[in-house]
């Protein structure tokens, strides 16, 4: 039986618990044995290889090298990444390796909660989104600084700032991409900002099949 561990924790308002619950959920029906925690002392205690899955769920927050190292090791050597939203992209912002690893940090939410707008599946044959079509959103838009080392399944697109009160065209931000970090696979998904879009039938299905492919 495939293991999980998702580690969950930080800013209440990404209501962690509940988001963690649902995706464990998701990862039992697919055959998963989870294990949640809400401290990272597990990081550092647990032998991490044992998983063959990892889903951060922890934003902002700080982390301590004991703590990191492992994680980083971990998924170095072969054990799957996968996470959405502050959960994974916007947690411990003062560790540049973390960042490298997930392929990219939250820079703004411009405004701010209720924004609606559109994900563009950018190649519905992947397994990723296979069969998917594109898809309205109301809720946070994730400005992301972003590595160009990924692969990008998925984007948004946002106004270009040209000065105050005046915008120039659109540019496109990527929404679900994938990585590897050593012989480990990475996925984020930016979607999720509370319990309510997680589970959007969308968002479900992305997380699917993210966390399925980023597996060991």
């Amino acid at each position: 039986m495939k293991q999980a561990l998702i580690f969950q924790g930080g800013w209440d308002g990404h209501e962690p618990e509940k988001v963690a619950h649902i995706l464990g959920g998701i990862l039992n029906e697919e055959g998963f044995q989870v294990k949640i925690t809400d401290t990272l002392q597990t990081l550092a205690e647990d032998d991490l290889s044992l998983y063959d899955l990892i889903i951060p769920n922890w934003t902002q927050g700080t982390i301590a090298q004991e703590q990191l190292q492992p994680l980083l090791k971990a998924v170095e050597n072969g054990t799957g990444l996968a996470g959405l939203h502050g959960g994974m992209g916007d947690s411990f912002r003062m560790e540049v390796d973390y960042q490298f690893m997930v392929g990219g940090q939250w820079v703004a939410h411009p405004g701010n909660d209720g924004v609606e707008y559109q994900v563009c599946i950018k190649d519905p044959g992947h397994l990723l989104t296979k069969g998917m079509d594109d898809f309205t959103v109301v809720s946070e838009q994730y400005y992301m600084h972003v590595d160009p080392v990924v692969d990008v399944h998925a984007t948004t697109k946002f106004p270009v700032i040209a000065g105050p009160h005046q915008t120039n065209g659109e540019v496109e931000m990527p929404v679900v991409w994938t990585k590897k970090w050593g012989d480990g696979k990475v996925y984020y998904c930016g979607l999720g900002h509370v319990a309510e879009v997680v589970q959007m039938p969308e968002v479900r299905q992305l997380m699917r099949n993210g966390m399925k492919w980023a597996c060991r």
